[in-house]
């Protein structure tokens, strides 16, 4: 069988992940990605405690997972790219205003390439992780076009074309599609994502049956590079707070915030409302100035200048290849865990398209990412990184 490296974190999916490979007769070896680790320090009169980063508990129970499983265990020591392509970027966005999505670019960047360089020096064939999804791959014909041949006389030639198709995980809750709108037809080609076809339950189960030590082990929250921290407080330690006006949508300055670098749109939380409105309501930020250092909110978001029918993205990635043909309806969602929404999609060129939404939509932040499936909401077809007006 196949030699698979697998992506050992250090929490149940990855460990079963390795487990279930190794129960149908792949050469396994876990890999432990040593991520980046923040500086301990505390910034000047910001009263914030030290970043606290677990990352060697995690290699220990990666170790005991292994160890469990009776397979090596590599490190692979990602620390200098992750801060070069992740964190330095992530923290360059957020000064600008945007609010970036680190995950799709730690997965883009370290797990399916860095690692994958990775394992192939050290001859793996396939690469295997713990995320909720599912690939399938099936044969198909197709003609190939005129650049495909270095020969006029081939035109037309019927031939045969494998095709990766990324599908949403058996676990609609845990699905981890959202973040892996990068991927291509060569990441699939030798990826494997075992816990796909189970529901976070039955992966539970599986590491009681095969004895792993972390079956029960919490789900990690927080940043895939560094692990559970409070988010603002992390920002902070990089960003100046800058006091600065709340107004509502008729410009009457209702409150203050800590600086518009610390809030996305359809944030409702972290501002201060000083002075009595007429509503009770949830109040969500609706639009951020940076020039002025300024935050719009309004309770009725979807009824406000906020509300949007069409935005515009760059960094397109399609996984089939080819982008949707004009006028084909997609679902489509602006954020993790938010709802799938009707829309088409305009090529533009240059990597960037135009999104048309059906009935307008409320929350696109720039930086983040809005990522396309079919209708049958089953298959992921790509995504982009929603741009500025």
């Amino acid at each position: 069988m196949s030699k698979v490296f697998v992506a050992m974190s250090g929490g149940v999916d990855s460990s079963v992940a390795a487990a279930l490979l190794k129960q149908e007769g792949y050469q396994v070896t876990g890999v432990f990605i040593r991520g980046w680790e923040p500086p301990q320090f505390v910034a000047a009169n910001s009263g914030l405690a030290p970043i606290a980063c677990d990352w060697r508990e995690e290699k220990r129970s990666a170790l005991r997972a292994a160890a469990r499983l009776g397979i090596p265990l590599l490190t692979c020591d990602a620390g200098d790219e992750y801060r070069q392509k992740i964190v330095e970027p992530m923290i360059a966005d957020y000064r600008a205003g945007r609010t970036p999505n680190p995950d799709v670019r730690c997965n883009r960047l370290i797990k399916f390439d860095s690692l994958w360089r990775f394992a192939t020096a050290r001859g793996a064939e396939m690469l295997a992780t713990g995320h909720y999804a599912k690939i399938a791959r099936q044969d198909s014909d197709f003609v190939k076009r005129d650049s495909d041949f270095p020969a006029p006389g081939q035109r037309g030639e019927v031939a045969r074309k494998s095709l990766s198709r990324l599908l949403v995980s058996t676990d609609r809750e845990k699905d981890q599609t959202y973040f892996l709108w990068t991927l291509t037809q060569a990441d699939l080609a030798h990826t494997l994502f075992p816990v796909g076809n189970y529901c976070k339950r039955e992966v539970r189960e599986l590491a009681k049956r095969f004895r792993l030590a972390n079956a029960d082990k919490p789900d990690s929250q927080g940043l895939c590079f560094v692990g559970p921290l409070d988010f603002k407080s992390f920002l902070r330690t990089y960003l100046p707070v800058a006091v600065g006006p709340v107004r509502d949508e008729t410009g009457e300055t209702i409150g203050e915030h800590d600086g518009t670098h610390f809030y996305t749109i359809g944030e409702r939380h972290g501002f201060r409302v000083t002075a009595k409105t007429a509503t009770t309501s949830p109040l969500y930020v609706i639009a951020k100035d940076a020039a002025t250092n300024t935050l719009t909110i309004s309770p009725r978001p979807l009824a406000s200048a906020g509300a949007r029918s069409e935005i515009i993205l760059g960094s397109t990635n399609w996984v089939s290849g080819v982008a949707p043909s004009i006028g084909q309806t997609l679902k489509a969602r602006i954020r993790h865990r938010a709802p799938l929404v009707a829309c088409q999609v305009g090529i533009l060129g240059d990597c960037r398209a135009r999104v048309f939404f059906f009935k307008p939509i409320f929350g696109a932040a720039p930086g983040q990412s809005c990522v396309f499936y079919d209708v049958a909401e089953a298959v992921c077809l790509g995504g982009g990184v929603i741009a500025e007006e």
